[in-house]
């Protein structure tokens, strides 16, 4: 999109960041311990586990927040395993997934997944037994 202004969203995400530690939310870090029982004996890589991590961008009384203004596929993790994931270590009971509307979409680089379609995605999966109580909002300029 050569010439036009578009919205970053890097600049975005770091907004978001600042404005929400300033009200007590925190990321959290998790470490990953990789099974190696699935491996040939002898073959499993030595560094599998050295500095491996989940972290959800915000937790604050049980809640998570994760703000994604990044390809689909990371919003789908982010609710359909993420949140799922840091329900069952304790961390969180219900989360929040705050992503762009089409038309904020249309105006940041290319790739960049949106509310709409998001939404449409998860009418259709139905509900699982593992999910957790999420509220997606979709936000514009």
């Amino acid at each position: 999109m050569t010439g036009n202004m578009l919205f970053s969203p890097v600049a975005l995400n770091e907004c978001f960041k600042a404005q929400l530690h300033k009200r007590g939310w925190n990321s959290l870090r998790v470490k990953c311990e990789y099974p190696t029982k699935f491996y040939t004996q002898g073959y499993a890589p030595h560094d599998l586990r050295k500095g491996a991590f989940r972290e959800m961008d915000f937790i604050k009384t049980k809640l998570g927040l994760e703000v994604q203004f990044g390809k689909y596929s990371f919003m789908v993790y982010n609710v359909a395993a993420k949140m799922t994931i840091f329900k069952n270590l304790g961390h969180i009971d219900t989360g929040i997934e705050i992503v762009p509307v089409k038309a904020l979409a249309e105006d940041m680089s290319s790739g960049v997944s949106y509310f709409e379609q998001f939404v449409w995605d998860l009418e259709h999966r139905g509900v699982s037994n593992i999910d957790v109580p999420v509220l997606i909002i979709g936000i514009d300029a």
